[in-house]
């Protein structure tokens, strides 16, 4: 594959969209590595809409276009060499955008080598890189992902309606359900979360209305889940709630590890959903040492965003080695 050049510089493109937000990120690729701190990032907090043909191509065709030519007017550079997109919803959703966005990004960007991946791809590359192990990448939703660089492995990121059980939109609604059973004077109700409840959004009769005409729901409510965290140092009900999370956290991991015959599994955590900080993260590495424990957990080297511009990156220079995938990672190229 013949590499654009600006002087001696080749750029890809990255680009995260995910269920809080969308961000996209030029970077310069040098030996096949991307200068992750020479890259140039505009960021977005509303997210790409889905409509009934799933994640809406148009829409987000209009929000990437002219950002990514921002930035690569900023950069000086004619396009991309490759342009890795990850998107929440990809496997199950993506059918539009797989059918749509290589032919639209190729005219508009000149991009030669497009990969469309499902954010726990670029999750999971962005944290391990191109090595075996597993990936659990959790923010508004929830998904794990493992790879033994031959085929994936995937569990839950089937939406906040039908799983994403532990994420930060489960967490929230059941930081909301807490609240309202106290707010109704039922059993399990937490009074230290229908104060929060109160304070952020008001009276607790206005929360329907609040939420369910909203494009955006589990977004809203992903927001609760740091005032559950807050709560859970001292309230048993918010403690309890995140003792779930780290539960149903550690099960999509534990269904993605190869067993313990296969030996140590490297495991690492990414996305927003881990700021939440010890209170969750403390029931998380107890779970995670009760059910795996030839689990050996690691810092995540970078986030799903960083994960986008290494797959462009390596796609750029022809050593891309995680599986490819009609669903999970998909790439089109010129040759």
């Amino acid at each position: 594959m013949t590499g654009r050049r600006t002087g001696r510089v080749r750029w890809v493109l990255g680009v995260d969209s995910g269920g809080s937000g969308f961000r996209i990120a030029l970077a310069p690729v040098g030996s096949g590595v991307v200068d992750l701190c020479g890259g140039d990032a505009i960021v977005s907090e509303e997210p790409v809409r889905t409509g009934p043909a799933g994640i809406d191509a148009a829409a987000l065709l209009e929000r990437l276009l002219p950002t990514a030519r921002t930035l690569l007017g900023r950069a000086g550079a004619p396009g991309p060499d490759a342009i890795a997109i990850g998107a929440a919803g990809m496997a199950t959703l993506g059918d539009e955008l797989r059918a749509v966005l290589p032919a639209a990004l190729g005219s508009g960007l000149g991009a030669n080598a497009i990969a469309l991946a499902a954010d726990a791809v670029t999750a999971y590359v962005g944290a391990l890189g191109q090595r075996p192990g597993v990936v659990v990448a959790a923010g508004t939703g929830m998904v794990a992902l493992g790879t033994d660089l031959a085929t994936w492995r995937r569990a839950d990121g089937w939406g906040h309606l039908l799983g994403d059980r532990g994420g930060g939109a489960w967490i929230g609604r059941a930081g909301f359900e807490a609240a309202l059973c106290a707010h109704d004077g039922r059993a399990g109700g937490s009074a230290a979360l229908l104060a929060r409840l109160e304070k952020v959004f008001g009276p607790p009769d206005q929360l329907p209305g609040l939420l369910y005409p909203r494009s955006d729901r589990p977004a809203l409510l992903a927001s609760f889940a740091p005032e559950v965290a807050a709560c859970a140092v001292d309230d048993p009900v918010a403690s309890r709630v995140l003792e779930d999370a780290a539960g149903h956290i550690t099960a999509a991991a534990a269904a993605v590890c190869p067993p313990p015959t296969a030996g140590e599994c490297e495991v690492a955590l990414t996305g927003g959903l881990f700021k939440l900080g010890e209170p969750l993260l403390a029931p998380l590495s107890a779970a995670l040492s009760r059910r795996l424990p030839h689990a050996r957990l690691v810092a995540a080297a970078g986030d799903p965003l960083a994960g986008a511009l290494t797959v462009a990156a390596a796609l750029a220079t022809e050593r891309l080695i995680v599986p490819r995938d009609g669903r999970l990672l998909r790439v089109t190229t010129g040759r």
